[in-house]
Formats: C-alpha cells, sequence, structure tokens
C-alpha cells in the first residue's frame, strides 16, 4: 500500500477527516484503477494511471461558510444534521509517483464533459463522447510534464451518457416536509428540424442531456395559486416582440401523453425561432453544492491521508503540491463565481487552490439559484437575458453607477487571504459575442481597469470560443453561419501558458504581463470604430463565400431586475420577475480593434496571425433565415486571401494575396519563424512548439486552408 507523503505545512489538515469537521469528504469509493490511454507510455514519466470511482460528502447547513448555498436550511439532512451529496471522480495520474511533477490539475467539467486533455495536447481529435473515454492522448503533453488531472462532478442537472460524469444532490423542501414551487423560464430553441415535443429544459446549449424541473400542475389550462397561468411565446430573434401561443395549443407532455417535464406544440418548434415558456416548477435542487464540491474534494485529495473509513487518497504526491483549477466557458465561469463567493477558502481558513485558469469563461455562473440552469449561456440571440452577467464584472474593485454597487471578484477572498494568483484567458469572440471586455475596463467602457497584483488577462486575437473540427465545411450553407468557423488553435497559447502559470505559483518566477487589447491604445473600441475591410464575395478554391455581413454589432448588457429576492451581486438567489426587466441604460460593452486584413490588432498573435493565410475574426453570423443574421453561437469567421493577384483583382478583394504576401516558400517561412521567435520571446509559446511550427512551415510551405 502506497503512503501518502504530506507536507509539515499541511499535517494539521488531515483533521478534516475527524468527526467535527464541518465539511468533508466521507467516503471514497474506487470502482476500478486501469491504464490510462491504452496503456501508452510518456517519455520520462512513462504509464499512467486511471482512477475511477465516486466520492461522498457532507456540509453543515449552519456553518458561516455554507449559509450563503441557496436553499441549504431547505436540504434534507441526515443523523449527525449534515447534507449529503455524492460525486463522480475520475483521476489521471502517474503510475510512478516519483515522476509526477507534484502539480494536480483540477479541470471542472463542461457540461458533464472532461477538457483540458483536448485543449492542452495537441493532435487530439473527436466529440466529448470520446474525450471522456480518456483513449486518446495526442501528443501527450500534459502526461510528458508529469501533471495528474482530476475530474468530478459539480452540475446535479447533468444526465448520464456519453462518459458525462454526475453529481448527486438533495431537493430542497418546506419546512413541512412538502414540495417547493417557484416560477421557472425557459428557452426552446430546436438547431436543425423542427419538432412537436420538447424536454422542458431544451435550449441551444441544454438540448437532451440536462433534466428538466417538472411543472406543477400538467394542466396548463388552470390557474395556479395567485392566479398564476403557464404561457408559451415565440419570437424570431432576441429582443423581437413576442407572440403568445394559445394555452390550447400547446400541452405539458409528450404529444401522445401528459407528463410534467416535456411540453407537446402539435403545430411544431421550428429552427430560427426562439420559444419562451414560463412556468411554476417544483422541486429545486440544491445546486450550489457544487461550488461546495470544489472546495471540499479540492481540500482532500491535496492534503488528507485517507477518508473517514480509512480507504488512501487516490491522489498520490510529494510535499511541494501545487493546485490548479482550470475550466473552459462554463467551467470557467463556475471558477470566476466559486472565488467569488468564498469556495476557495476551506473550512479552517486555508486556500484550496493555489492558483486558476479561466479559459473562455467570460461572466459568471448562476449555479447558486433556486431552479438554477447552469447550462445556459450568454449569447446575442439565445439564451440572452438569463443571469450570467452580474456586476462585477472585473477582479479589481470598482464602483457600478447602474447599480451603484461597489464589488469586485476577489472581495471576499482579498479579505481572508485565501485568493488564489490567476490567469484569465479568453478569445475574440467572449469579446464581441460575450461582453469580455467588461473585464478589461470600468463599466461604462471609458478607462482601462486596473489589474490585482495576482491576476493576469490574455486575450487570444482572432480566435473563436473553441476551434471547430477540421476539415472545415466546404460549401453552404456553412452549419448554422454564413462564413466558415474560425479554426485558429488554442493549444499552442494555453500550454504556454498554463506552464507559465506553473512556474510562477510553484517556482515563484514572475508571471508574463497581460496581453489585452486597451482603451489607452485604441485597440479597444467602440463597435462602430472598427475598421473591417469590405470583402466582397469569393469563389476561391472552389468555395463560394458570400460577402461577411460586418454590423458593428455586440452583445449589449443591460442591467437585469429578477425581483426583490434576486442578489444580483453574488449571482444567487430567487428569480420571481421573468422574463427580467431590463434597466434603459446599457453597460459599455467594446471590441478589438483590427488591422487592414481584418485581424485584431491586440491580444496574444499566434503564429497563424503573424503569417495568416486569411482574415480571422471573432464574430459571425447566423444564415438569415435563423435570428435575422445576429452572432452565430460561439461562431468565428475564416476568410481566405486570394491564391494569387489575378484572383483578388477579379474578386475586388483589398486584401494581399498570397503570393503578393509570401512570393517564396522560404518567405513564409522566414514569417512563420520570425512570428514564432516572437512569441517565445513573450512567453505566449513554448520553444519546442516553436520548432514543430516552424518545421511544419518548412516541409509543407505555405498553407492553403487551415
Amino acid at each position: 500500500m502506497r503512503l501518502l507523503r504530506i507536507a509539515a505545512g499541511a499535517v494539521a489538515l488531515v483533521g478534516l477527516t475527524t468527526a467535527g469537521a464541518s465539511a468533508r469528504i466521507m467516503r471514497i469509493e474506487v470502482s476500478r484503477t486501469e491504464p490510462a490511454f491504452g496503456g501508452a507510455s510518456f517519455g520520462a514519466v512513462g504509464g499512467y494511471e486511471r482512477v475511477i470511482g465516486r466520492a461522498f460528502g457532507e456540509v453543515d447547513p449552519k456553518s458561516a461558510a455554507n449559509r450563503v448555498i441557496q436553499d441549504i436550511g431547505m436540504a434534507p439532512r441526515n443523523a449527525r444534521g449534515m447534507v449529503e451529496y455524492s460525486t463522480d471522480i475520475d483521476i489521471i495520474r502517474p503510475k510512478d509517483p516519483a515522476k509526477s511533477n507534484n502539480v494536480l490539475l483540477f479541470n471542472i467539467l463542461n457540461r458533464g464533459n472532461k477538457g483540458a486533455v483536448p485543449l492542452f495536447n495537441a493532435d487530439v481529435a473527436g466529440p466529448p463522447s470520446v474525450t471522456n473515454r480518456m483513449d486518446n492522448a495526442g501528443d501527450g503533453w500534459l502526461q510528458r510534464e508529469g501533471i495528474t488531472t482530476i475530474w468530478f462532478g459539480w452540475q446535479a442537472d447533468i444526465l448520464p451518457g456519453d462518459g458525462r460524469m454526475t453529481f448527486t444532490v438533495p431537493t430542497a423542501r418546506k419546512a413541512d416536509g412538502s414540495v417547493l414551487t417557484g416560477v421557472m423560464r425557459t428557452e426552446l430553441v430546436v438547431q436543425v428540424a423542427a419538432a412537436t415535443t420538447l424536454n422542458l429544459s431544451s435550449g441551444w446549449f441544454t438540448l437532451m442531456t440536462h433534466a428538466s424541473y417538472p411543472t406543477e400542475n400538467v394542466d396548463n389550462q388552470m390557474k395556479l395559486e395567485g392566479g398564476f397561468l403557464p404561457s408559451l411565446t415565440m419570437r424570431l430573434r432576441e429582443g423581437g416582440p413576442r407572440t403568445t401561443i394559445a394555452n390550447t395549443d400547446w400541452h405539458f407532455g409528450g404529444c401522445s401523453a401528459k407528463n410534467d417535464t416535456q411540453i407537446c406544440l402539435p403545430a411544431g418548434f421550428q429552427p430560427g425561432r426562439i420559444y419562451e415558456l414560463v412556468y411554476r416548477a417544483r422541486d429545486p435542487l440544491v445546486m450550489g453544492l457544487g461550488f461546495a464540491v470544489a472546495r471540499d474534494l479540492g481540500t482532500f485529495l491535496q492534503h488528507a491521508a485517507k477518508d473517514s473509513a480509512g480507504t488512501d487518497n487516490p491522489v498520490v504526491h510529494g510535499p511541494g503540491v501545487t493546485s490548479i483549477v482550470m475550466g473552459t466557458s462554463q467551467s470557467g465561469r463556475f471558477i470566476r463565481s466559486l472565488i467569488a463567493l468564498g469556495f476557495n477558502r476551506g473550512e479552517d481558513g486555508h486556500r484550496v487552490f493555489d492558483s486558476a485558469l479561466p479559459h473562455i469563461g467570460g461572466g459568471l455562473m448562476p449555479l447558486n439559484l433556486r431552479f438554477s440552469q447552469p447550462g445556459r449561456a450568454w449569447g446575442q440571440q439565445v439564451d440572452h437575458n438569463f443571469p450570467a452577467y452580474d456586476f462585477p464584472f472585473t477582479y479589481v474593485r470598482q464602483t457600478d453607477p447602474l447599480t451603484g454597487r461597489t464589488q469586485g471578484l476577489l472581495d471576499r477572498c482579498s479579505a481572508d487571504n485565501t485568493c488564489p494568483k490567476l490567469f484569465h484567458a479568453a478569445t475574440a469572440l467572449e469579446i464581441w459575442e460575450g461582453r469580455q471586455s467588461l473585464g478589461l475596463t470600468d463599466p461604462l467602457g471609458r478607462v482601462d481597469a486596473k489589474e490585482p497584483a495576482n491576476v493576469r488577462t490574455f486575450i487570444m486575437a482572432s480566435t473563436q470560443h473553441a476551434p471547430p473540427p477540421l476539415p472545415l465545411p466546404a460549401r453552404a450553407p456553412f452549419n448554422f453561419c454564413q462564413q466558415q468557423p474560425n479554426p485558429n488553435p488554442h493549444t499552442w497559447t494555453m500550454r504556454a501558458l498554463l506552464a507559465d502559470l506553473i512556474a510562477w505559483v510553484r517556482d515563484n518566477e514572475a508571471p508574463p504581463a497581460s496581453v489585452t487589447p486597451r482603451i489607452d491604445d485604441a485597440t479597444l473600441v467602440a463597435p462602430d470604430q472598427v475598421r473591417f475591410p469590405s470583402i466582397p464575395a469569393t469563389n476561391y478554391q472552389g468555395v463560394a463565400r458570400p460577402a461577411p455581413r460586418f454590423t458593428g454589432a455586440v452583445s449589449a448588457l443591460h442591467v437585469l431586475d429578477f425581483g426583490p429576492s434576486y442578489r444580483a451581486g453574488d449571482s444567487s438567489g430567487i428569480t420571481t420577475r421573468e422574463p427580467p426587466v431590463a434597466g434603459a441604460a446599457s453597460y459599455g460593452v467594446l471590441v478589438p480593434q483590427v488591422d487592414a486584413d481584418g485581424i485584431d490588432i491586440a491580444g496574444v498573435r499566434d503564429v497563424y496571425l503573424g503569417a495568416p493565410i486569411g482574415t480571422y475574426t471573432g464574430w459571425n453570423t447566423f444564415r438569415p433565415e435563423l435570428f435575422d443574421g445576429g452572432f452565430c453561437n460561439f461562431q468565428g469567421s475564416f476568410i481566405p486571401f486570394a491564391a494569387t493577384k489575378a484572383d483578388r483583382d477579379a474578386a475586388g478583394d483589398p486584401r494581399p494575396s498570397l503570393e503578393e504576401r509570401y512570393p517564396t516558400k522560404e518567405a513564409y517561412v522566414a514569417a512563420v519563424q520570425k512570428s514564432a521567435g516572437a512569441l517565445v520571446a513573450q512567453r505566449m509559446l513554448l520553444a519546442d512548439d516553436a520548432k514543430r511550427l516552424v518545421a511544419e512551415a518548412a516541409d509543407k510551405g505555405v498553407r492553403t486552408g487551415p
């Protein structure tokens, strides 16, 4: 039996497994331990093991550290007066503990799916179901570094299937044990084909993978307490007029039989429409326990030798352990909210995670709500007015002129010295569609915000939310969008940032400076100031593309009033006003300025922008028949350059062609080499990765496509 080596300074934390603790992991059940990645070996580190199981924990609802959790006082308790939860766990660890670099990477799941490996390891391909199986490590960079990666469930409405990880929490009840109900709003959107029956949770991002809150009454024509009657409306785009669908034209349940978690519209839910259902739901889950499991499991796996039953901690590490909590998109917002709500403080006062790396996660995670819908997002058209972007927006403390509040995301952890060292990484799309500029400026977008000493921010120029699979679609329609999506990758920048963050938190090496567009140098501007080139419709390489539809639009943000029981400062509480009432004044959302090619001037300009073969943007538009050309969810654009000057002259394209930019193969290789060298000097590209990219250019010459 392996013995866990614990740092002398952490010995006291073993007490977390004693009976007097108010929040702890009670039991670890390992279902199996097996070779990871098919038994592959990774350089000097060798092979990896995968540990799969479940963790069981409990929290004290009376503890000050837990009282912030919405409805924790209404959750059933065990004989010890504790509220219980359980979560799937999945751990990839070096087979030989001596080969570990003592870095624990806690990767927060995205809608139940694992990340990290396909982000930091190059050459990993496949949908989440493939990634969840952990049978493809790509080039194995994380594993060659000796990093231990940890996943656990935190989102209690995720349904099992395709390898998704689950989290189980109790349902809140009234003091007398009766059912708890409340107003609920859901957007129902179909992507491809019309449907007559949908789950009540079927939004653009939730589809069939999220459990639905049941309706209090399946009779949609019966008025409930207070005269409440459920309603269904339809609109063609966000902000457009709502058309009421009569309650006689739809009902709860499938179209053949009524039930309390589905809706039937015999006329059919149509693509390109936003259907909004407001109903009285029952049985809210105590979703805020997702923050508690991150705190408690993070504490246990770093510091405890055994669980209360004597089972060994499945994470074996030496005395110099470093912890990083990292997550992408929804998961990045989870991290920001975890810190803002004070859950990076263990119940004995210690810091849980040494560092944090929220990736493409602007905004906050409204997990701590009654009838929370954490699968919702923040699109310009879809999920626009869900509680995902309350003030505060920045890590530094600011005053908001629209609400009058003075806050920062680090207020709680600054007060008790539990803030992590933090790298915030985002793409250009989060600025265009996700209001990310508010994390860089004052709330009205007039001046650049200051940055706390423990925070660095990196905006990946001209990138979309997540790169699309290759090859790109070769003919219109390009999925839901007017243009091909943007294939500019995150991997090379993100693993340089992870290496920089490890060096900062573990080795006390000063981090690189933030790299962002700014107001003071005119690289972050109002949308109507963007000088986007007039690119015509083209037919380069046999692919017909329409002229890009640049409108200068953004995803505007107003103060949303969800009712008096909603605590906007914490994105917590109870929403009683649905849909919310939007304030008249808007926040100052800005966007990146671009060069003559339409490529962002500022931010981390990777090799693909240093030696471009086309225009890469952080925005795309829906096809005209979908949401009237608004921003195409999470998609940027790729608009290639002409191969020759003759081709671009024939098209009337103002952008120089490939042959004008790179008259020889050697000229292209030199451009790649120059860009790579500059990025290595800025610590935005690893030296080994620079060698790979230069070698690829020397081998293949000028790329004709992504």
